[in-house]
């Protein structure tokens, strides 16, 4: 017998816990016990997923970096992208503002945000912990990451034998990661179910829906804007190439991006559209392609950024300039450590959420759309790999099919 594929079960726990909350509102705790050992489960990865993901991740480009010219004008476009898309997503987040009126009785819930008041100084300070290990205990965010970059970044100046070992080990250790990660993931459903049946007891189910279409609609909107205006323009005047041909081109790796939630179950085919049918060289494709897969996660930065604004929105709480830039920079970094994989976004955003301060309960509101959103932030994310390899190809004076 075929197994329910894991959006299904999503769709079918959330319809479950709504029924559950409107007709058993007194008897929540019956259930909602769930939801809090997901979220539970959730916290115990995110150090290891950071510190593994970061540190082996960094240390895997570290040794690319032999290539030279390439390897920097590669992690160079990867940057700047990745910080067009969270741009935007701040952008619309903020004029839309999906998440302001929407009375969802969470507001009492937070009292202050972990990084309310401080000024640049003070972040910058917080950023270099004087010591890790309180750093891993009390989930500092923005201390581990650095730590991680740094400790990756300096594997790739040791001995040849120390580097690999290291290497491998942290490889390893990121493997290992990630199964547990995927085993938490199968318990999404169950999570979903104690968690929203808990809110829309709570709560009135129509206002919760209201504000999560208009949660939906500005992800939308935002990937949108990155993906028809931001990357073509880029592909346009930077790569000197036609954003309608090479779109043509990778339309295959697209859909199945987009069906798979997957950008690296789809790096085969992008590899063969992009060299076959944009004509970009096999040098270019095989360095450029499998780092994107790995590090180039345009939409899942910019996903994650309009997510923690809008439950900052929900909880009533209206983030300072500091706190956003601290939201756009975390973004970045912490889609540096996306694994490829379906539902990786989910973890990713428990670290934004932690690096500002705010309850990962918080993540029950928009686990219902995660799905859908995740098809379309994973084929973003591959168009945006597609078109670095063609910017990365015509400036090395390659002629190619776009």
């Amino acid at each position: 017998m075929r197994k329910l594929a894991l959006h299904w079960q999503i769709l079918i726990g959330l319809v479950l816990a709504v029924i559950y909350g409107l007709i058993f509102p007194g008897h929540v705790e019956y259930v909602g016990w769930m939801g809090d050992l997901f979220l539970r489960a959730l916290k115990m990865m995110i150090v290891p997923l950071i510190l593994t993901s970061i540190i082996s991740g960094v240390a895997n480009i570290g040794s690319a970096k032999s290539l030279g010219r390439l390897g920097s004008k590669t992690f160079l476009y990867y940057v700047v992208t990745s910080t067009f898309a969270i741009l935007a997503g701040l952008f619309f987040v903020n004029l839309i503002q999906p998440g302001v009126g929407a009375d969802l009785g969470l507001a009492k819930m937070v009292e202050g945000v972990g990084t309310e008041g401080k000024s640049f100084k003070d972040v910058l300070y917080n950023i270099i912990p004087t010591n890790i290990f309180e750093a891993f205990s009390s989930q500092k965010m923005l201390s581990i990451i650095f730590f991680s970059i740094m400790f990756g970044y300096f594997i790739t100046k040791i001995e040849n034998k120390h580097k690999s070992f290291l290497t491998d080990l942290f490889n390893s250790g990121f493997e290992v990661v990630m199964k547990i990660t995927l085993f938490i993931i199968k318990f999404t459903p169950l999570g979903i179910f104690g968690l929203v049946a808990v809110k829309v007891a709570e709560n009135s189910s129509l206002e919760v829906a209201g504000a999560l279409l208009k949660y939906f609609g500005t992800v939308l909107l935002s990937l949108a804007f990155h993906a028809f205006v931001t990357l073509p323009l880029i592909l346009k005047f930077v790569g000197k190439a036609s954003p309608v041909k090479h779109l043509r081109a990778v339309s295959i790796p697209l859909f199945t991006a987009f069906s798979t939630s997957s950008s690296s179950a789809t790096l085969p085919l992008t590899m063969e559209a992009v060299e076959d049918k944009s004509g970009v060289s096999n040098k270019i494709t095989s360095f450029t392609l499998p780092l994107g897969a790995t590090v180039n996660m345009d939409g899942t930065a910019l996903y994650e950024c309009v997510a923690a604004m809008f439950i900052a929105q929900a909880y009533g709480i209206e983030l300072t300039f500091v706190q956003q830039t601290i939201i756009v920079i975390t973004a970045l970094l912490a889609s540096i450590g996306a694994a490829g994989i379906p539902m990786a976004g989910l973890f990713m955003i428990s670290i934004i959420l932690t690096a500002i301060g705010l309850p990962l309960e918080g993540v029950g509101l928009i686990l219902a759309v995660d799905r859908p959103l995740d098809m379309c932030r994973t084929a973003i994310n591959v168009w945006s790999d597609s078109c670095g390899a063609v910017v990365i190809a015509k400036s090395e004076g390659e002629q190619t099919l776009v």
